[in-house]
């Protein structure tokens, strides 16, 4: 398991380089909407196809499933957001990432969460607990009377139900942040930076690193 994670974690690296150089040029990138502010940049389908040739190379025949190029999920499979949080990354936010996770019988066994802007990679699989920049992080919760929950918003949800769900959250006491990156908030939950994150609606693609 730690020799697939380790090559999980140098394809991510990769497509972080990748990824990172379409963010600087993103003026100039060829863009869509897929659905009410849901977005796909050339950056999207392209760090996606490269991940794709690299699990191909070291992992042949097995199932790839991705956001922007479909696939199936079997009994076993890949399964890669390319850029998640597609509209930050177009406005120039740096909090936009790169998930990739990989799925046996329903489960997940291992999982890589990448924030380029940052240079940091989250990776953990199955035994090896939490890894930051392939060392262990232990999660720290500093000042643990300031509550801070991250709300996480589909183009796809109920706005009602989501604003009803903010409101009631800050009645609680609760500091709600909403950052429309669903891979990071759970990353900063598991940091600590955050104590959970909260998600009516969401796709695996999102959930799976």
């Amino acid at each position: 398991m730690s020799e697939r994670l380790d090559r999980a974690v140098a394809i991510i690296e990769e497509a972080m380089g990748l990824a990172l150089r379409f963010f600087e040029a993103r003026d100039a990138i060829a863009t869509r909407m897929k659905g009410f502010q849901d977005f796909v940049s050339e950056a999207d389908t392209t760090v996606e196809r490269l991940v794709r040739d690299r699990l191909a190379a070291a992992f042949p025949g097995e199932t790839v499933l991705g956001e922007e190029m479909g696939g199936v999920a079997d009994d076993a499979y890949w399964i890669i957001d390319p850029i998640d949080g597609t509209a930050n990354f177009l406005r120039g936010s740096p909090l936009w990432g790169i998930s990739l996770g990989f799925v046996r019988s329903g489960r997940p066994e291992l999982g890589v969460v990448a924030m380029p802007m940052f240079k940091d990679i989250y990776a953990a699989a199955d035994g090896t607990g939490l890894m930051l920049n392939g060392k262990p992080l232990a999660r720290q919760v500093p000042f643990e009377a300031v509550q801070v929950m991250s709300l996480g918003d589909s183009a796809a949800a109920d706005a009602e139900e989501v604003a009803t769900l903010n409101v009631g959250l800050r009645h609680a006491g609760w500091v709600v942040e909403s950052i429309r990156s669903t891979s990071i908030g759970l990353a900063f939950a598991a940091r600590g930076i955050f104590d959970g994150h909260l998600q009516k609606l969401t796709t695996m693609w999102d959930i799976a690193g």
